[in-house]
């Protein structure tokens, strides 16, 4: 959990994560649309890679990446434990802005 929310801390991987919801990309097309050069890129992808919230495939001479959803279904999993069944209500906490 802990390589899962080191990957999480920063806003690049994230926006990866993000264009990779839509489908899977080359590494090509995630560079296009990243405002980091190629090391950083392969820096951010080794990341996610290790938290095992991406997977990649080569394909030829490119790199196809995609979104691991069961890493994404764990983590979520987990933050559930967290929510409760309540299905968004607050268990025992005060509203925002109420008196204590």
């Amino acid at each position: 959990m802990q390589r899962i929310f080191q990957a999480l801390s920063d806003e690049n991987r994230r926006q990866i994560l993000r264009l990779l919801k839509k489908g899977s990309m080359t590494a090509g097309e995630i560079a296009d649309r990243m405002p980091v050069g190629k090391a950083a890129l392969s820096h951010h992808f080794a990341i996610l890679k290790a938290a095992d919230l991406v997977r990649c495939e080569k394909r030829g001479q490119s790199r196809v990446y995609s979104l691991n959803t069961t890493a994404m279904e764990d983590l979520a999993s987990w933050v559930f434990e967290f929510t409760g069944s309540s299905k968004g209500k607050r268990n025992g906490s005060v509203k925002p802005g109420a008196a204590e």
